[in-house]
């Protein structure tokens, strides 16, 4: 009792420093520019960025303060104070809209400041941020425009339309986690300044959907054209939460409306892979007309007991199909889905839609071969340099990546029951070996009723020869 009496005592020297230390965690703890109830742009977490620290950092161009002055993105200032004259030249009949654009945003400061999860830098004070923000939004808002309207001054220096690779990279940079500024103010910037004749035409959030449409499962081409109704679909997708910035917008295109039914992730959500489904007799089929998580397991109870006959012309109904909306995988696949998981990681812990996809497409590819059938069904599109490339791709996204919850439970649980029984695997090596095609299918009915026909010859001669004994005398 007596040392507790000293140790709790005010003269104590080590309790002094520990009395210190808990008092300034205190303090810390109490700024209110911890509150992370408003917080929607974040760091990307240490354990993410160190796989692929280029997938996470702007090249060109940085927006907002998380990325703010660093020496290779400044000759992008350039371009922003150059296309921040453009837009005043662009609305120079509504200057004073501009002036009340940026009281806005003067008023809007700390909700703009508590928008991002970390405490910012010192200098970057008040007054600079409202400057900051301003010279962003007016930039990305006449890049926006510009593109949209296809114009570019033809003797300008200034040439981000005209080189694909700058607007590419420019892109890239636009997506990025650690690279954005609330979609708000740009909606402000859009509905109270941008002229009546643009602005009353679409909303901002369909102008920014155009600018980064290429990102949408529905690429557009000759033999799959984007439904004229892909924004519309997209929107759905966000129901009452409108998108908060733009890496907030992009996942919204890999989303569907009925995504729903959350379970907690278990032992038997592991899935087997590809090549193993395809023994049990699961067949992989390529959709095209749907959002890119939106995967389904279509099979007929009964007659998927006879699912060697699958190959028959308009027999899928036999089949086990794992319908996978086509994946095409280049250069800025990895820098999107990146971004994608790491925000869920931080604000959708309970919604992990991306990072449950992503983990289901894992878990059917673990090598060249499974990256292999899948390509061979177009279930997969890829530029990259091998197959071996893009297992290796894939395997390594969803490292320290950690999730409760999952919307794929029914369909990885379904497909191990159908990999677990004995009578579909057996059907599935007939298929395999003597009914892999129409033409084997049709060679192996005929060989079997061959024999059908030379064992119904051979009990009638064998009949025969027992009548004539049995006549002898």
């Amino acid at each position: 009792m007596g040392s507790n009496t000293k140790l709790s005592g005010s003269s104590n020297p080590k309790y002094e420093i520990v009395k210190n230390i808990t008092i300034d965690i205190k303090t810390e703890l109490e700024d209110p520019m911890m509150n992370t109830s408003k917080c929607n742009i974040y760091r990307v977490p240490c354990n993410l960025r160190k796989l692929n620290e280029d997938a996470y950092t702007p090249q060109l161009v940085s927006i907002g303060p998380l990325h703010y002055d660093p020496k290779e993105l400044k000759p992008m200032q350039m371009h922003k104070l150059h296309y921040l004259d453009l837009f005043k030249e662009r609305v120079k009949g509504k200057i004073g809209a501009l002036v009340k654009f940026k009281d806005f945003l003067e008023e809007k400061e700390e909700d703009i400041r508590q928008c991002y999860a970390e405490k910012l830098l010192p200098e970057i004070t008040p007054q600079k941020l409202v400057d900051m923000m301003l010279l962003d939004s007016v930039f990305i808002m006449e890049l926006f425009l510009r593109i949209q309207e296809k114009k570019e001054e033809e003797n300008s220096d200034y040439v981000i339309l005209k080189q694909t690779w700058l607007n590419k990279s420019i892109q890239r940079d636009l997506l990025l986690l650690e690279n954005q500024i609330p979609l708000i103010i740009l909606e402000e910037l859009y509905n109270s300044v941008v002229p009546a004749s643009v602005n009353k035409r679409c909303r901002f959030i369909e102008v920014a959907y155009n600018y980064f449409k290429c990102f949408h499962p529905y690429k557009q081409d000759s033999d799959h054209p984007e439904p004229s109704s892909g924004f519309e679909q997209v929107k759905q997708n966000w129901k009452n939460n409108a998108p908060l910035h733009f890496t907030d917008f992009i996942r919204y295109f890999y989303l569907c409306k009925e995504m729903t039914g959350h379970q907690k992730v278990s032992s038997s959500c592991v899935l087997r892979t590809a090549t193993k489904l395809q023994e049990s007799g699961v067949s992989f089929e390529k959709v095209t007309d749907r959002s890119l998580a939106d995967i389904k397991l279509e099979k007929v109870k009964i007659l998927s007991w006879f699912l060697c006959l699958g190959c028959l012309p308009k027999s899928s109904y036999f089949k086990a199909r794992l319908q996978i909306p086509q994946l095409k995988i280049d250069n800025t696949t990895e820098c999107v889905l990146r971004n994608l998981i790491a925000f869920e990681q931080c604000h959708y812990s309970d919604q992990p839609y991306i990072c449950n996809y992503v983990s289901l497409i894992d878990s059917l590819i673990h090598t060249k071969d499974d990256v292999e059938l899948l390509v061979e069904k177009e279930v997969i599109v890829h530029e990259l340099g091998s197959d071996k490339e893009v297992a290796t791709l894939v395997n390594s996204l969803c490292k320290h990546v950690v999730v409760n919850k999952t919307c794929y439970n029914k369909i990885t649980y379904d497909l191990n029951k159908h990999y677990q029984n004995e009578w579909y695997r057996t059907m599935a090596s007939l298929r395999l070996v003597y009914f892999r095609d129409a033409w084997r299918a049709s060679s192996t009915l005929v060989g079997i009723a061959v024999l059908v026909f030379t064992i119904f010859n051979f009990c009638r001669v064998v009949r025969l020869v027992l009548d004539l004994d049995q006549r002898r005398p």
